[in-house]
């Protein structure tokens, strides 16, 4: 349950745009900002933890969850594997005092919106093209062709969707994405 003074930062972007890298600079600079952990059914990388980046669990954990409607918002997504948002991540940040920001992808960004429709503000990070966010996907070098290929699909279809966020930045620049960033969600945030 929210009451006027929760608020919901939800960043979301399609895959390589920098929404993580804009999401980390906020973490670190606004101390009233607290990172809402996604559950997931995918493999843990090895630099993951679980409880921190995810909470990783099973498919049958995860959709036992889904029957007792402990999700907010869930979907399946790149081959096979579940991700949400469980509503005990609002209540055990809110309970806190902290406002909870999101890192998250555009359906599940839309579907909180939808949700928490006052006392939400919901960023699009754009990457400056298709092109740009392809070549930052194959920097990254974690890609197969094939994944890399539906990630630039998938990302291309969700650029489409960047009129429906309250704010949208364009990550050109770093330099001054970060900044952009930090000076939209203090002024929502009132701090």
């Amino acid at each position: 349950m929210s009451t006027p003074q929760n608020k919901l930062v939800i960043v979301a972007a399609p895959s390589g745009a920098g929404k993580t890298t804009i999401v980390h600079h906020l973490l670190q600079i606004i101390p009233e900002l607290e990172f809402s952990v996604s559950a997931t059914t995918r493999e843990q990388r090895h630099n993951e933890r679980h409880g921190v980046d995810y909470y990783y669990i099973t498919k049958e954990e995860f959709h036992r969850r889904i029957e007792n409607n402990e999700f907010l918002e869930w979907e399946e997504v790149y081959g096979g594997n579940f991700y949400g948002t469980l509503k005990s991540e609002l209540d055990r940040i809110w309970a806190k005092g902290h406002h909870v920001i999101f890192d998250i992808d555009v359906v599940g960004g839309l579907r909180l919106k939808e949700l928490y429709p006052e006392n939400s503000l919901s960023v699009f990070i754009m990457p400056p093209s298709v092109e740009a966010l392809e070549q930052r996907l194959r920097g990254r070098g974690t890609e197969t062709p094939a994944n890399l290929a539906m990630r630039v699909e998938k990302a291309a279809h969700e650029m489409g969707y960047s009129g429906k966020f309250d704010i949208t930045i364009v990550n050109a620049n770093l330099n001054q994405s970060l900044p952009e960033a930090e000076n939209i969600v203090r002024a929502f945030l009132g701090v």
